[in-house]
C-alpha cells in the first residue's frame, strides 16, 4: 500500500515571496518509492528508489532502456502514482492529492519537454507556446504577450508566426521548450531532449536548459546518452528500477 505524509495544501498556494533556496522544500524528494505493475512475474519498475533535487539544480538522470528511466519521469510528473513510499513535488505530497489536484500541480508547477516535439501542427509557434497556459484562466491576449516573450528567450523571435512545419527540429524542440516554461514552471522534466535532433540542434537546446536552470527553474533530463549526461552537473545512474550512484560531475553547473 502508498505510504505517504506532509502537506496537502493546494497547488494553487503561492510560495513565500522572502523565501530562499535555503529555506525553500526541496523540488523533488522521493523516500523509498517503489512501482510495480502487474505480469508473470511483476515488473519492478522502481524499487525503492530515493532522491532529493533542490532548486535550482540541473540533474541527468541516466540508464539504458528499462532502467525505470521512464517510470521515474512519469512518478516525478505525477503521470503515475508510486505504489509505496512518498513523493513530495516543490513541497506538496503527491500522494495525499486528489486527481483534480495533480492536474492543478502539473498545469502550475511541472513542465515537460519530450523527444517528439507534440506541437500542434498548422498552428503558430506563438499559439503552440500560449496553448501552455490554457488552464491558466489569463486572457489570450495576456496568454499570447507572454509566449512572445519566451519565444524571444529562446532566440525564435523571428519564427513567432512560423507553424512546425515550417521550422527545422532544432527549433521546433525550442518552440516546445518555450511552451514548456511559458508558465514558469519550479520543474521541468525533459525526456531525451536532443535525441531527434542533429548534433549541432542538440547543443543548442542544451545550452537553452543551462541558461534556463541558472535563472532559477529546476531541471530533470532523462537520457541514455552519456554525451548529454556530462554536460549535466549531477548524474543520477538507475538500473534495473534502482539508483546505482548519485554524482556530481565536471559538467557546467
Amino acid at each position: 500500500m502508498r505510504t505517504s505524509t506532509g502537506s496537502t495544501a493546494s497547488p494553487a498556494a503561492v510560495s513565500d515571496p522572502g523565501a530562499t533556496d535555503s529555506d525553500r522544500a526541496p523540488v523533488v524528494l522521493l523516500e523509498h518509492v517503489h512501482r510495480v505493475y502487474p505480469g508473470n512475474p511483476p515488473v519492478r519498475a522502481l524499487d525503492g528508489v530515493s532522491l532529493r533535487i533542490d532548486p535550482g539544480e540541473m540533474v541527468g538522470v541516466v540508464g539504458p532502456s528499462g532502467s525505470g528511466k521512464s517510470t521515474l519521469l512519469n512518478v516525478l510528473g505525477t503521470l503515475d502514482r508510486a505504489d509505496e513510499g512518498v513523493v513530495r513535488i516543490d513541497g506538496y505530497d503527491v500522494g495525499g492529492l486528489a486527481d483534480h489536484r495533480l492536474s492543478a500541480l502539473r498545469a502550475r508547477r511541472i513542465g515537460f519537454v519530450f523527444q517528439q516535439f507534440f506541437l500542434a501542427p498548422g498552428v503558430s509557434a506563438l499559439d503552440n507556446v500560449a496553448d501552455g497556459l490554457l488552464y491558466t484562466g489569463l486572457q489570450p491576449h495576456v496568454r499570447r504577450a507572454r509566449a512572445r516573450r519566451t519565444l524571444e528567450r529562446v532566440g525564435l523571435t523571428d519564427r513567432v508566426h512560423h507553424r512546425p512545419e515550417e521550422l527545422s527540429g532544432g527549433q521546433r524542440q525550442r518552440v516546445a521548450l518555450a511552451r514548456a516554461v511559458v508558465g514558469e514552471p519550479p520543474l521541468l522534466l525533459a525526456d531525451e531532449p536532443t535525441g531527434a535532433l542533429d548534433s549541432a540542434s542538440g547543443a543548442v537546446v542544451l545550452e537553452l536548459l543551462h541558461t534556463l536552470c541558472a535563472a532559477g527553474t529546476t531541471i530533470v533530463v532523462i537520457t541514455h546518452d552519456h554525451g548529454v549526461a556530462a554536460e549535466l552537473p549531477r548524474q543520477v545512474h538507475i538500473l534495473d528500477g534502482r539508483i546505482e550512484s548519485d554524482t556530481r560531475t565536471g559538467g557546467r553547473s
